[in-house]
C-alpha cells in the first residue's frame, strides 16, 4: 500500500448505523468495554482487573499490579533493560523501555470479562442479550433484535444465538484504540506489528505500510497457527513425558513400599538372629565363669588342705624341738622327717591355675545364626610367655646399618596359636661390650597373634637381645646376635685368568709370575694357587655374590698369589 493514503472508511456494519440507534450503540459500546475491563478479574490480586497488559510470558496482569512488579537487575545502568519478575510463573521478563504503558493490551482477558459480567442488551440496556449479531457485534435482546432487523442498513445482518455464538474476543466484536477509544483497530501496521486506528495512521505510523486487519491476519494467523502445532506436538510430548514420569513415579513409590517390606522383614530377622547369637554368648560366658570358679575352688581346697598339713607339721616339730627330751626327738625324728619331706615335696602351683583372661571380640565372625552371618566371639584363651616362640633366618646374625629383624609367634598355655594381636610386647636390644649402645627395635602387632620385630644396629658386635610378653621372657630369650660389619664390596675384577680379562693382550703380566704356553705373559689356568674357575682378582673369592676379603690382614700372601692384574 502506498506511504500515504485517504483514510479509509469505517466498517459499513457500524458506520450504516445511524441516528439514535448508532449513537445509543456506540455510547453502549464505550460504556461496555469499560465494564468489561473493570468486570475482569485479575489472577494476581483476585480484583476486578483495570486496563490488563499482556506480559511476554503470556499473563496478564491489571494495571496496579503491574506497578507493584519486583524488578531485578540494575536498571540505573546505561543500555541495561528494566526487568521483572512475573508474579504467576516468577519468569524473568524485560520490560518495555517505554515503560508499563508499552505493554500489549490483553483483549481475550477484556472478551472473558465481558461475556462473563456483561449479560444486558447493547442497545438498550434494559432486556437481556439473547442474541448477537455478526455483522456488528453488538448483543441484543429480542425487542432489539426485531428492531435490528427492521432496520434498512442492518436489515441484511446476520443475528445469530447468543449461546452459540463466539466470543466477544473474536472477531465480530470491535476493539477500540488505546489512544483512540472512539476509533476501532480496524488497520495493521507491518512496520511497526501492531494494530491502529484510523488516526494512528495520520499521527504515529505516517509513511508505514498498512493493511486492512481482516487481510493482514491471514498472512499473520498462518505463520501463528504453525507455531501453534509445533508447540502443540511439544506439548504432546511433554503430556508423554509427564505421563511417564507418573507412572515412573507410581512404579517407584510401588518398588519402595515393596523393598521396605523386605527391609523391615530382614531386619526382623536380623535383630532375632542377634539377639539368639547374644544369648548363646552369655550362655557361653556363663559357663566360662562357671568353670573357672570351680577349677579356683578346687585349687583353693588343695592349698588349703596341703596348708593345713604344713602347719600341723610346722607345730608338732616346733613343739618337740621346744619341749621334747633328747629321747623323744631322736625316737619321733624318723617320723617327723619323713612327713615333714613328704611336705615339702609335694607339688602344687605358685600361681593361680586359671586367670581372668575373658574378652569379647566383636569383629571376630562367628559363623551363622538363622541364615544371618553374625559377628563376635568370647575369647578365653591367655598367651603363655613360656610357650611362645622366636622364628626367622636373621634370628642370630645382622649387618650393620641394614634393616633386619625376627618373628614372635604368641601362643596359648596349651601351647597353641592365639590368633589375635594386642598383647603387651617390649623388646630390648644393647651391646654386649658398649653397654651404651643400645638399638631401638620396631614391633608390629600383624593382628594374627605374631608379632615383626625390626632393627638397624648401628655398630658392629655382640647384642643381647631379651624378649618379653607380660613382663616375662619368652622361649628362647634372652639370645645373642652377633652384627657383623658392612658389607665390603669387591674392588677388583670377576673374570677367569689375566690373558681374559685384559681382552686377549699378549703383553699383560700376572701377580704370580707365569707365563701361558706359546710364550704369553699372562698366565692361563693350572698355576699354583689359581682357582682354575672365575674368581674376584681382588680376594680370590669364586662367588660372585661373596664379600670381599681383602680389607683383612690374614691370608695377605695366600690373596697375593691368586691376585691378578688389574687393567
Amino acid at each position: 500500500m502506498g506511504s500515504k493514503k485517504k483514510k479509509p472508511p469505517p466498517p459499513t456494519s457500524v458506520a450504516g448505523i445511524k441516528g439514535a440507534a448508532l449513537a445509543l450503540h456506540r455510547g453502549r459500546r464505550l460504556e461496555a468495554g469499560r465494564d468489561v475491563m473493570a468486570a475482569s478479574i485479575c489472577p494476581a490480586c483476585s480484583e476486578p482487573c483495570v486496563e490488563p497488559r499482556l506480559l511476554p510470558c503470556l499473563h496478564s496482569l491489571c494495571t496496579p499490579c503491574l506497578r507493584n512488579l519486583e524488578t531485578v537487575g540494575e536498571p540505573n545502568r546505561a543500555n541495561t533493560a528494566l526487568r521483572a519478575l512475573c508474579p504467576l510463573c516468577d519468569a524473568e521478563i524485560a520490560l518495555p523501555p517505554g515503560g508499563l504503558g508499552q505493554l500489549v493490551p490483553d483483549y481475550t482477558a477484556l472478551g472473558r470479562g465481558g461475556a462473563a459480567g456483561t449479560t444486558g442488551c447493547d442497545l438498550c440496556a434494559d432486556g437481556a442479550a439473547a442474541k448477537r449479531c455478526q455483522s456488528c457485534g453488538v448483543r441484543l435482546c429480542l425487542f432489539c433484535c426485531q428492531a435490528h432487523r427492521r432496520q434498512k442498513k442492518t436489515a441484511s445482518h446476520v443475528v445469530v444465538e447468543l449461546e452459540s455464538s463466539r466470543d466477544c474476543s473474536q472477531a465480530g466484536k470491535p476493539f477500540f484504540c488505546p489512544s483512540h477509544p472512539s476509533e476501532e483497530l480496524g488497520l495493521f501496521c507491518e512496520q511497526c506489528d501492531q494494530p491502529m486506528c484510523q488516526d494512528c495512521v495520520a499521527e504515529r505510523h505516517r509513511q508505514h505500510p498498512y493493511d486492512f486487519t481482516s487481510n493482514a491476519v491471514h498472512r499473520h494467523g498462518d505463520s501463528l497457527r504453525e507455531l501453534l502445532r509445533s508447540t502443540q506436538q511439544c506439548m504432546s510430548t511433554l503430556e508423554d513425558v509427564l505421563g511417564q514420569t507418573d507412572s515412573v513415579g507410581n512404579a517407584i513409590r510401588t518398588r519402595a513400599e515393596a523393598v521396605a517390606t523386605e527391609i523391615n522383614a530382614f531386619a526382623r530377622g536380623y535383630v532375632k538372629a542377634i539377639e539368639e547369637h547374644r544369648d548363646r554368648l552369655l550362655k557361653q560366658l556363663e559357663d566360662l565363669k562357671v568353670q573357672k570358679e570351680n577349677l579356683l575352688h578346687l585349687q583353693k581346697a588343695q592349698l588349703q588342705q596341703l596348708l593345713l598339713d604344713m602347719r600341723t607339721g610346722v607345730e608338732f616339730t616346733e613343739r618337740l624341738l621346744t619341749s621334747g627330751s633328747d629321747l623323744g626327738i631322736l625316737v619321733t625324728k624318723g617320723v617327723v622327717t619323713s612327713r615333714l619331706a613328704k611336705l615339702n615335696s609335694a607339688a602344687y602351683s605358685t600361681h593361680p591355675n586359671v586367670d581372668d583372661s575373658i574378652q569379647f571380640s566383636p569383629q571376630e565372625r562367628a559363623g551363622q545364626c538363622h541364615g544371618y552371618e553374625v559377628f563376635g566371639a568370647v575369647i578365653c584363651k591367655a598367651v603363655d610367655p613360656t610357650k611362645c616362640t622366636l622364628h626367622g633366618e636373621d634370628l642370630r646374625s645382622a649387618r650393620q646399618n641394614e634393616l633386619t629383624g625376627f618373628t614372635l609367634l604368641c601362643n596359648d598355655t596349651t601351647g597353641e596359636r592365639m590368633g589375635r594381636g594386642g598383647e603387651a610386647v617390649m623388646v630390648t636390644i644393647t651391646h654386649k661390650d658398649k653397654k651404651d649402645c643400645a638399638v631401638k627395635p620396631t614391633v608390629c602387632d600383624n593382628g594374627d597373634g605374631t608379632y615383626h620385630i625390626s632393627y638397624s644396629p648401628e655398630e658392629p658386635g655382640l647384642y643381647a637381645v631379651c624378649v618379653y610378653v607380660k613382663g616375662q621372657h619368652v622361649q628362647g630369650s634372652p639370645f645373642i646376635v652377633m652384627v657383623k660389619s658392612k658389607f665390603r664390596k669387591h674392588r677388583g675384577m670377576f673374570h677367569c685368568c689375566t690373558f681374559c680379562s685384559s681382552g686377549g693382550q699378549k703383553a699383560a703380566r700376572c701377580a704370580c709370575g707365569g707365563t701361558m704356553p706359546g710364550g704369553y705373559q699372562g698366565c692361563g689356568h693350572g698355576h699354583k694357587g689359581h682357582p682354575g674357575c672365575p674368581h674376584w682378582s681382588c680376594c680370590g673369592q669364586v662367588k660372585r655374590s661373596s664379600e670381599c676379603l681383602s680389607g683383612f690382614p690374614s691370608d695377605r700372601s695366600q690373596r697375593s698369589l691368586l691376585r691378578t692384574v688389574e687393567l
